[in-house]
């Protein structure tokens, strides 16, 4: 047999001396990690000063204080203003006697609750400082997208500035509030989350809050909620301006229910499904408007009402002393009503 070709002793020693696929992967992976350590501890240091740990005292039956801090009377929140506005949930301040603020150096302030919404779970709250706070940039909800970098700051279990990392797992979720009300364009993050994260911000890699920490299912791994800065930026404002958030009420308790296609056929609707009136509060808009239990209620000023949640999102502030359109289906017929909402008592 004759001699081996050139070319295969020069690929040969070619390859003996490049490094092998696990260095290449290895080098790889340092460099990634590394770039990721930088975006996170960068992403950190924009905020972490203005991150605070919320502890409240409640009154208990009899009158009695509950001791500061006990049995979930802590949590987080952060300040969105060099002047001491703090952004936080109102599940952790809700009925508070006492809020005390603690900063990441140390400081100790006493907190006075400037509004509280139970219906969107946030709250605002006010600290007095000489000297002009460290303080968070408010980011834009509307241009995340699912696979980005979010990073959650608090006090989950009393441990004081603690970091998750994690992405935006989903946009545009519905959670439930403690109030029964629903909250809209919630985020999804696995950045993990955990009692006492409350109302501490979600941030982005360049630092900017995206969302205010809320939620967590009790037995899942990785589902984790908070509520989108633009909602909180809305309830900020209404805040400041009314001292609440101003909601629209007609008097209604209704059940989703669903519409038959012979139902939906014969009156012409598009929508599956619409609310059912289960109950009418006696003096209320809708009694005065002729709004009658058993009627079902399709759309409001031509908005389809598919479900409960429907009918609270399109009663906003908005259409408060307003007269409004409201179709319903009454037996056979399909009426068209009248009604004037009024505010909504806080």
């Amino acid at each position: 047999m004759g001699s081996r070709p050139r070319f295969i002793d020069d690929l040969s020693r070619a390859a003996s001396d490049a490094p092998g696929p696990n260095h290449l992967n290895s080098l790889s992976d340092d460099a990634l990690l590394d770039a990721y350590s930088r975006t996170v501890i960068g992403a950190l240091e924009r905020v972490q000063q203005a991150v605070a740990f919320i502890s409240v005292e409640r009154r208990l039956a009899g009158g009695a204080t509950r001791e500061r801090g006990a049995r979930g009377g802590t949590g987080s929140g952060f300040i969105f203003t060099p002047d001491g506005y703090l952004l936080t949930n109102s599940h952790v301040v809700h009925g508070a006697t006492h809020i005390q603020v603690t900063l990441a150096d140390g400081s100790r302030f006493d907190a006075d609750l400037v509004g509280d919404d139970p219906g969107s779970d946030l709250a605002v709250l006010r600290i007095g400082s000489a000297e002009p706070l460290p303080h968070v940039e408010l980011g834009d909800s509307s241009k995340l997208r699912v696979g980005q970098i979010a990073i959650a700051v608090g006090n989950p279990l009393g441990l004081a500035q603690t970091v998750t990392t994690g992405v935006v797992s989903a946009l545009g979720r519905s959670l439930r509030s403690n109030s029964g009300r629903m909250i809209y364009d919630v985020i999804q993050t696995d950045a993990a989350l955990n009692p006492g994260n409350s109302g501490g911000p979600l941030i982005n890699s360049a630092g900017q809050v995206i969302g205010v920490n809320t939620a967590i299912i009790p037995g899942a791994q990785a589902i984790c909620f908070a509520t989108a800065i633009d909602t909180a930026k809305w309830v900020i404002m209404q805040i400041f301006a009314h001292g609440r958030v101003r909601r629209a009420y007609i008097g209604v308790a209704g059940t989703t229910t669903p519409l038959s296609r012979r139902v939906q056929r014969y009156f012409g609707l598009s929508a599956q499904s619409a609310v059912h009136v289960m109950e009418i509060v006696k003096g209320s808009p809708a009694a005065a408007g002729g709004l009658r239990t058993d009627d079902t209620i399709v759309a409001i000023d031509s908005l389809p009402v598919q479900d409960v949640d429907a009918l609270q999102r399109t009663l906003d502030a908005s259409r408060i002393d307003k007269p409004v359109n409201v179709t319903v289906l009454r037996g056979a017929q399909r009426l068209e009503l009248t009604l004037t909402p009024v505010e909504q008592a806080s």
